[in-house]
This record gives structure tokens, C-alpha cells and sequence, in this order.
């Protein structure tokens, strides 16, 4: 830890408030760094129902970064088939998402129980020294002195009713009192449904084909989805002239899930209640030393399946600013570099989920009729099936922030983009890239870094934790190889390189790229960069 911290004399480093998906990630994330981390979460006892279907190939990396990795096959499930079926059981459109791994070294979407995901973070919680979970404590005042905040936070854990810390971030949903706080409003980016949403478990396993459904019925949109666990999802559109209380009546529950054969003989309904779909994005996600990150700065709707994705997104940018800021590497500056990386980046998975959401619940025939027949229309286009592998919602390059530019300022390719993972070996180790080689900056090269970098360029990637590493053939001996070699057993690193007319390339802690080097020199260069680009925001 910093001296300056240390002189502070707060009772941690980063107070938390909310402990969902995106709070524990980002908890666990800055306390694996050494830093002390509080986090307040007002309910007693975890959610024991499931809310979130699945996640995506990122988010997968991501949970393993935060210590979760092993228990990750265990958490999740395969997706397969995905469909949209228009009223007269037609099919629109197809998503056929392969279970093996894909671009980040994990499945790119699968189907999860989300309890069981919540348990296993804070089992790894529970075994990091310097991160507290005090649950029942409830976050009423804040206040921002200029070299620390205090948060005011009653609950049933003695001495912690005040906390002092050099930061606080709230995760505490889309009822945010942190984001109040700061007096920060949220933008309506134009939808608003209300849904009814119904997690059943079966008496017996019960197989679906496909597996997820949405039935783009004007008469009733529905959604039918596997949630983990032998769990299924329903969830009915409100449909004008029916109130919210007489939708969410059991009766009315079992009597729309009748025409899909679950009934009160066959199947438990665990849980129904009604939610409001809703597209909103805080206009302001950091004042002073306090943040928002997940649903307290951005909602959509789950149609895309990007919500809680979206949310570890921000827990992963966040962490490591924060750690870089917490270290005096770089200045607070850095964190306004935060939300202007993640706001286009959450705009844009927004838009995907609201453009899915309007082809899944259009209500007027006249237009349902219409949108059946572009659909259709396109399917019969040559070499068109109507099916696709990608959800185009993960994919978005950042355009902003911390990433090499070129004369005229915008990013130089492949800048933004996401790194790959694949398998590497070294000696006896095998396995990912991100367990072989170790996570924070990485510096992956074609040839030995150390041949070209100086002692300023090595003394700075020391200061920010990066990992020097040169990638070799898939042919080359694992037992033949330096400690800053790896064999790219799976053909990935050697051939993403070429093919994007790079030798090397500086990966982020959150996996997406400063930048690249076109040459050996370029190299020093790049990393110089990054240098300017982090200590022009140290305060002199």
C-alpha cells in the first residue's frame, strides 16, 4: 500500500456499496491487488431465486480473473439453440451458439443457475484477507471530503456503522442511492415494457428443443428460457387493458403457462413477479471520489442478455484505474476515462437488446406482419438461414480512453480491440493464457521484448504489473522455452498477430488492447506511450 493511504488513516481503501455480480467482481478484483475493500450490502441473506440466464465468453474471462475459474463448469450450461418463432410457429431468426470454447477461451454464451454463481463469488471472497462482505448494513449518508469519503451505513455488525475510505463505488442496482448521491440523472433511451416473469422447476428433468424460445406473438409476446439447474423461465408480455396486480395473480401465472405443459402437478412455480423493462444510462458515472458501476449507471432490457455482462464490464475497466490510482502510478484523472470508455460501449449493447426487444414484443398485427415477412424474406436470400453463432452485443472496440491513437486521434487498429485466449505452455505448465502467463498488463511480442525495451520502458512495466511475454510456435518444446516464453499450443497468439500485421501487442487488464507494434522498434514506442498516456494524469 501506499504511504499516502497509509497516513490516511481510513478503514479501507474502496468501500462497495452492493454486493450483486458486478460489486463482488469488482470487489474481489481490487482486493487480489492487496487493497482493502469494504462492501455494504443492505440484504441480509443472498437472493435465493434466479435473475440472471447466462453470460457471455468475456464475462466468463472476467469471472475467472476475479478467482472463480475452476468453479466456472460447474456454474454453467450449455446454450444451444436459440429461436424466435413468429404466431404461426414460423422461424424468424436462429442463433446457434457452440458450447466449445471461443474467442476468450471460454464457451462465447451459456445458460447459468444464478444463485449458485453468486455462492461460488463469495465463496472466493470469503478466502481473500482484505475484503469484508458485511451484509444487513444499509447505505443512508455519504459524504465527500476531498481526501476521503465517509459512508454512513447502520446494520448489525458492530463499529461499522460509520466507514472511512479513499473511494466508494456503487453497485447497489437501479434504485441508487450512490447514484442520487451524486446527483446524477438517467437518460430514457426509449423503452419500457412491463413483463411477467415466472422461474419454475419440474418435478422431473424435461428436455427442450430448442432451448431458448421467443415467441413473437402480438397477441402475447413470450420468452421461454432455461435458467440452470433443471429452472425454466417464462416470461409474458402486459398487454394493454390488463392491470399489473391481476397479471401477477398464481392463477393467471398457471393459466399462461398451461398451453407449455406446466402445471401445478408437474412443476414447482418458485418465483412470479412483474418487472419493467427499461433502457436508461446515467448522464454522470463518477463525482469526486465516489462511482456507479452495473444497473445503478445503465439498464436494458434482457433480451440481449448483456445486463449483468455489461455490469462485470465495468467492475473489470474500473479495477484496475483504480488500482493504478490507489498506487500513484497514475492521478484520479485516469477514472474519468472510465465512463468514457463504458458509456458507448453500454450504449450500443442497450441498442442491441431494444432492437431484439422490438422484433421479440411488437403488439400491432400490421406490423407484426411486416417484420414476419422481412424475416422470412431474408432467410430466403441465397446462402441466408436465418441463423447466426454471434451476439454482436459483446463485440465493440473501444473508441476512446486508454488506447493508441494515430496523428489524428483516433484509435490505431487494432487498438480497442478485444485480445484473443488461447492454450500456451511453458515447461510443465499448461493450459490458458491468462493462468500460464498471470493477468494485468501483458506485453506479448514475436521475439524477445527484452532485446528492444530500456531500463525506463522495463523499471514502468514493472510499476504497472505487466507481464513480459514472447509467444512461439505451436511446434516448439514446452521444456525449451525461457520464463517470458510461451508455446501457442492453440495456433491463436502467432496467427492473430499476422493477421492484423502486428509483432506485438500490449493487452489491458480488462483484455482489451492499448495497442500494437508493427515492427521491433514499435514496440518501445508503444509502451512509451502508454507511459505519457497514464503520467500526464499524475498530479505534479
Amino acid at each position: 500500500m501506499s504511504e499516502e493511504i497509509e497516513r490516511a488513516g481510513t478503514d479501507a481503501d474502496v468501500v462497495i456499496v452492493g454486493n450483486g455480480p458486478a460489486g463482488q467482481t469488482l470487489s474481489m478484483l481490487l482486493a487480489q491487488r492487496g487493497w482493502r475493500v469494504i462492501v455494504l450490502e443492505r440484504w441480509p441473506e443472498p437472493y435465493p431465486f434466479p435473475r440472471v440466464k447466462g453470460f457471455d465468453g468475456e464475462t466468463a474471462r472476467n469471472f475467472a480473473a476475479a478467482g472463480i475459474g475452476d468453479a466456472l463448469p460447474e456454474i454453467y450450461e450449455r446454450l444451444g439453440e436459440y429461436e424466435f418463432l413468429n404466431a404461426d410457429g414460423q422461424r424468424l431468426m436462429r442463433f446457434d451458439v457452440p458450447f466449445e470454447t471461443g474467442r476468450d477461451g471460454w464457451p462465447p454464451a451459456v445458460v447459468i443457475h444464478h444463485p449458485t454463481l453468486e455462492a461460488a463469488l463469495s465463496e472466493q471472497a470469503a478466502k481473500l484477507p482484505t475484503l469484508k462482505v458485511l451484509t444487513g448494513h444499509t447505505a443512508i449518508g455519504l459524504a465527500d471530503h476531498g481526501d476521503h469519503v465517509e459512508v454512513e451505513a447502520p446494520g448489525p455488525h458492530e463499529g461499522y456503522d460509520r466507514i472511512t475510505a479513499s473511494w466508494v463505488v456503487g453497485c447497489d442496482g437501479a434504485n441508487s442511492f450512490v447514484r442520487e448521491h451524486i446527483g446524477s440523472t438517467n437518460t430514457d433511451l426509449g423503452f419500457k415494457q412491463d413483463w411477467l416473469l415466472c422461474d419454475v422447476l419440474f418435478h422431473e428433468p424435461r428436455e427442450f428443443h430448442p432451448n431458448d424460445r421467443q415467441i413473437c406473438d402480438p397477441l402475447r409476446p413470450t420468452t421461454m428460457v432455461a435458467s440452470g439447474r433443471g429452472h425454466r423461465r417464462w416470461e409474458f408480455r402486459r398487454l394493454p387493458g390488463e392491470t399489473v396486480e391481476r397479471m401477477n395473480r398464481p392463477e393467471n401465472v398457471w393459466r399462461l403457462l398451461k398451453r407449455f405443459d406446466a402445471t401445478p402437478e408437474n412443476a414447482t412455480l418458485c418465483r412470479h413477479t412483474m418487472y419493467t423493462f427499461q433502457a436508461r444510462i446515467a448522464d454522470k458515472w463518477r463525482e469526486g471520489r465516489v462511482l456507479i458501476a452495473g444497473d445503478a449507471a445503465h439498464l436494458m432490457p434482457p433480451f440481449a442478455g448483456q445486463g449483468m455482462c455489461s455490469g462485470v464490464r465495468d467492475a473489470a475497466n474500473l479495477a484496475w484505474k483504480l488500482d493504478l490510482v490507489l498506487r500513484g502510478v497514475a492521478g484520479d484523472a485516469l477514472l474519468d476515462e472510465y465512463p468514457a470508455e463504458r458509456d458507448p460501449q453500454v450504449r450500443h449493447a442497450i441498442n442491441v437488446s431494444v432492437e431484439m426487444g422490438k422484433i421479440i414484443s411488437e403488439l400491432d398485427t400490421v406490423a407484426a406482419a411486416a417484420r414476419d415477412a422481412h424475416l422470412l424474406g431474408m432467410q430466403a436470400a441465397p446462402s441466408a438461414d436465418g441463423s447466426s453463432s454471434e451476439d454482436s452485443s459483446s463485440f465493440y472496440s473501444l473508441e476512446t480512453g486508454v488506447v493508441r491513437r494515430n496523428s489524428a486521434g483516433e484509435p490505431l487498429s487494432p487498438a480497442g480491440e478485444l485480445s484473443p485466449q488461447g492454450r500456451v505452455a511453458r515447461g510443465s505448465a499448461a493450459g490458458l493464457f491468462d493462468d500460464v502467463v498471470g493477468r494485468g498488463f501483458v506485453l506479448i511480442s514475436t521475439f524477445d521484448p527484452f532485446s528492444v525495451l530500456d531500463s525506463d520502458d522495463l523499471e514502468f512495466l514493472d510499476d504497472i504489473g505487466a507481464h513480459l511475454v514472447r509467444v512461439l510456435p505451436s511446434d516448439t518444446s514446452p521444456s525449451e522455452v525461457k520464463p517470458h516464453e510461451v508455446v501457442d499450443t492453440d495456433d491463436v497468439y502467432l496467427p492473430w498477430l499476422a493477421g492484423s500485421k502486428q509483432v506485438g501487442a500490449l493487452v489491458r487488464p480488462d483484455f482489451y488492447l492499448f495497442g500494437g507494434a508493427v515492427d521491433r522498434a514499435d514496440l518501445s514506442a508503444l509502451v512509451r506511450e502508454l507511459r505519457a498516456h497514464l503520467t500526464a494524469r499524475v498530479p505534479a
